[in-house]
């Protein structure tokens, strides 16, 4: 199985409180860690684990390509990828204010013409604005069956996956033929949600994702990574999208004390005029 992972280079999540808004309404990442999108990674270790006997990681039995639309600082995130087992990466020289889903989606329709994969892989949103939209554009262009919101993938001998939708209070099983696109959530690094032909069905993955160790950073350098134009795989580079400027919600005024029920009803009804 030949697998394309798509991966969006962000402003570290676990840190988002430190962002701040120039005068002009726009978000300061400053002083904040670029790492890829936590579901993307996701989706890399989906990719790994379809690709390889979880008995023996260090042999893959596939194809990995890590894919991102990023400035030349994005290939140190590419080449942590190819430390943890991606065979190849390639990133699409680009800037975020020059982006938006549409145009990704498009740019990676022109990739997998390019590749041919027999699967597509995505976070199922991106932590910076929580879009949800390119990998249901990217089957819409590309005309491939599409599977969301995915819990658990089952490879039917790389022919076809059974994926587990995660739905309000349930999980949907839904059979795609590949070539197809999925989008993967959190709960598709838990120990059993990935079976691939090659990996005994008993087997079962530490939680999580991979980390690679520093030598096989090391010998990653020796891996494939090429670096694409965005004009030279989407003659169309106008955005779909426009975002105007941010601005902090307003401060909540501070909460007071009051003795009573009588007199919480009396300030609802005569201050905040709720009831």
């Amino acid at each position: 199985m030949k697998v394309l992972v798509a991966v969006k280079r962000v402003a570290d999540p676990d840190n988002l409180s430190k962002i701040k808004l120039t005068a002009a309404g726009r978000i300061d990442t400053a002083g904040l860690e670029a790492k890829a999108s936590p579901y993307d990674e996701y989706a890399l270790e989906t990719a790994l684990r379809l690709t390889e006997n979880g008995a023996n990681t260090k042999q893959r039995l596939g194809e990995v390509i890590a894919v991102t639309f990023g400035p030349k600082e994005a290939e140190q995130m590419l080449r942590g990828m190819l430390g943890t087992g991606a065979d190849r990466a390639i990133r699409v020289d680009a800037t975020d204010d020059a982006l938006d889903g549409n145009l990704v989606a498009r740019g990676l329709k022109a990739l997998v013409d390019r590749e041919k994969p027999d699967l597509v892989l995505l976070g199922y949103q991106q932590t910076e604005n929580e879009s949800n939209e390119v990998g249901q554009m990217l089957a819409e262009y590309l005309g491939w069956p599409q599977a969301t919101f995915a819990g658990a993938i089952r490879s039917e001998d790389d022919k076809a996956l059974v994926v587990g939708r995660e739905i309000e209070g349930a999980t949907a099983h839904v059979r795609v033929t590949l070539p197809a696109v999925v989008t993967v959530l959190d709960k598709i690094v838990h120990p059993k949600s990935v079976q691939s032909k090659h990996t005994a069905p008993s087997h079962a993955y530490p939680e999580g994702v991979r980390f690679a160790a520093l030598m096989a950073i090391m010998a990653a350098k020796k891996k494939p990574l090429d670096q694409v134009a965005l004009a030279e795989i989407a003659t169309d580079v106008s955005l779909r999208t426009l975002y105007g400027p941010a601005e902090l919600a307003p401060r909540r005024a501070a909460g007071v004390k009051v003795k009573d029920a009588k007199e919480l009803v009396n300030k609802l009804q005569t201050e905040a005029k709720v009831i």
